[in-house]
């Protein structure tokens, strides 16, 4: 069976493996690649060795078993570079290692790599990182950094169960304290008010303190929040209107949190399919809190959700608490291969002690970020927001069918999430830059909404209005591959003030999109409504394709 030797490409092979005879010889320097070179003893053809090369084998002489055999050397290149290759690739010529020759070498071109490697020295100069495995061998069964997703996952399904439970607990709760219709607004909205606070300062604390500390905070805040809810409410009005405002601080920290954290862990081959899954979690988490509110309050009371959702936030934060860092360097449970692949060669920056506004804010494709996430949620806000009352008035179901109807574009959205986020690192793999991946992605999330939006107004059975709206909401998740991975791309080290500074204008249009689709039924209809929003989809579609990059402009 081939052993082999692991060697890691970031450090220099002349020192210590190379010795003098390789002078001069070109040596591999991508951040992005390493070498792994097995030795097979036995040539399959078992010729002799000529005597002109019978000397000690030395530096493979641990790998052997039988120094006198006539061996070879398999050599391979790994990279974490899309650009390069992707995965393990032979090389296109393989040189044979006798028993006695001390240097073994290969060659493998590649688009952007080229590198001749020489293996060289006694068995002692062999550094602790050349360990004896096969390819791959030394991988973990379940990489570190998808723990982290999955953990970002959960956080983000506790986030809207907590958040949507209101929606279904509020109508035993007006009933029971007999609040009016204004109240009830008032109570929803205060949510509000909190969540917009913590945008941006959620970033800051991020990017400062790192994303495991904020968001760890975010979920305890907000499961506390959650529990103290019933508590309030039988305390009067402005106590709840406080309580739903505290959860809102908790909550909005956890977006710029998980992207600060992401944009450390994931590489960005990764990067498209690890915040769509984890953005996933947010759809999944309204279709969870939607679908066992009822089915608790019916049992148990509307006080029993708050008290059973809330509490599922400590066992998430004692599970991050023991797993979780903010960084791999941190992390003294991650392998170093998957170290150096999340990292790609490059040394870890330190957390950022000041935000330079000035130098983010001149920016255009911040801009970019920032218009195209209005745009964005404008349309997102008002189809979560209002379709209920559009089934119920328009589509003529009743309220059962249409809360059932409800939960069927967040699973579209969940499911359609994923699948953008393949394709996306499926293309960057394949070669395509990361700024046409992000403008094809996002053109989907804008064009496709508008274009069964306005399907939408034209269609005339209740099935095919449905259909139109699933398929707005599915071709609108493949956003998560394109503005909500753009700010990792452009700003690695801000990533969680980008999104604070752009989610902080998508909750506005969520706000304002909300109260002005109520004004324009007033006053027209639902096509007008409908193609408010078309127009915004457009307005996004050409900032972004005009403006946005994925090329890292802030380092």
């Amino acid at each position: 069976m081939a052993m082999g030797a692991v060697l890691s490409s970031n450090r220099a092979f002349a020192s210590p493996l190379s010795s003098a005879s390789s002078a001069g010889k070109q040596q591999h320097t991508s951040p992005h690649c390493r070498w792994v070179c097995s030795l097979v003893p036995g040539d399959r053809n078992g010729r002799q060795t000529p005597a002109s090369v019978q000397q000690p084998l030395t530096a493979m002489t641990r790998f052997c078993p039988k120094r006198r055999l006539l061996s070879r050397v398999e050599c391979f290149l790994y990279s974490s570079d899309p650009a390069v290759t992707s995965g393990w690739q032979k090389p296109r010529r393989r040189e044979s290692l006798t028993a006695g020759s001390d240097t073994a070498s290969c060659v493998v071109p590649t688009r952007n790599c080229k590198a001749k490697f020489e293996m060289t020295g006694s068995p002692s100069d062999v550094p602790a990182e050349a360990e004896a495995v096969l390819p791959g061998q030394d991988a973990p069964w379940f990489p570190k950094r998808w723990t982290i997703v999955v953990l970002c996952f959960f956080s983000f399904l506790l986030c809207n169960m907590d958040r949507v439970n209101m929606s279904i607990a509020i109508l035993p709760m007006s009933a029971e304290y007999g609040w009016s219709p204004a109240t009830v607004g008032l109570i929803q909205s205060s949510f509000f008010w909190g969540y917009l606070l913590t945008q941006i300062l959620g970033g800051i604390w991020a990017d400062r303190f790192g994303g495991k500390v904020v968001l760890g905070f975010g979920v305890v805040w907000w499961s506390i929040a959650t529990m103290l809810t019933p508590v309030a409410a039988k305390l009067g009005l402005p106590f709840l209107l406080v309580v739903r405002a505290f959860m809102g601080i908790g909550e909005g920290v956890a977006m710029p949190a998980m992207n600060n954290i992401l944009s450390k862990w994931i590489p960005v081959s990764e990067r498209s399919r690890s915040l769509s899954l984890v953005y996933s979690g947010m759809y999944l988490g309204s279709v969870t809190g939607l679908a066992f509110s009822p089915f608790l309050i019916s049992q148990f009371g509307w006080p029993s959700v708050f008290y059973a959702f809330g509490s599922l936030g400590s066992i998430w934060f004692a599970l991050w608490q023991r797993k979780a860092r903010s960084s791999p360097s941190e992390d003294p449970d991650i392998s170093e291969d998957e170290k150096r692949h999340i990292l790609g060669g490059n040394a870890t920056k330190e957390p950022v002690s000041s935000i330079p506004w000035r130098l983010i804010l001149s920016k255009p494709p911040v801009w970019a970020l920032i218009i195209s996430h209005f745009c964005h949620n404008w349309g997102t806000f008002i189809l979560l927001t209002w379709m209920p009352t559009y089934y119920n008035q328009v589509l003529k179901f009743n309220l059962t069918e249409s809360g059932l109807l409800c939960v069927l574009p967040w699973l579209t959205m969940a499911v359609f999430a994923n699948i953008g986020g393949w394709i996306a690192d499926t293309l960057v793999a394949k070669g395509f830059s990361i700024t046409n991946v992000r403008k094809i992605m996002q053109s989907i999330g804008f064009l496709g909404p508008a274009f069964f939006l306005t399907l939408l107004s034209k269609v005339r059975t209740p099935a095919m209005a449905v259909l139109c709206m699933a398929c707005s909401q599915g071709s609108d998740a493949f956003s998560q591959s394109g503005l909500y991975s753009n700010h990792q791309d452009i700003g690695p080290r801000y990533a969680g003030v980008l999104l604070g500074l752009s989610n902080t204008a998508g909750v506005l249009a969520g706000v304002f999109g909300t109260a002005a689709t109520g004004y324009i039924l007033q006053k027209g209809s639902w096509d007008n409504v409908f193609q408010v929003a078309v127009i915004l989809y457009i307005v996004g579609t050409v900032v972004w394709n005009v403006f946005s990059t994925g090329e890292r402009i802030l380092e």
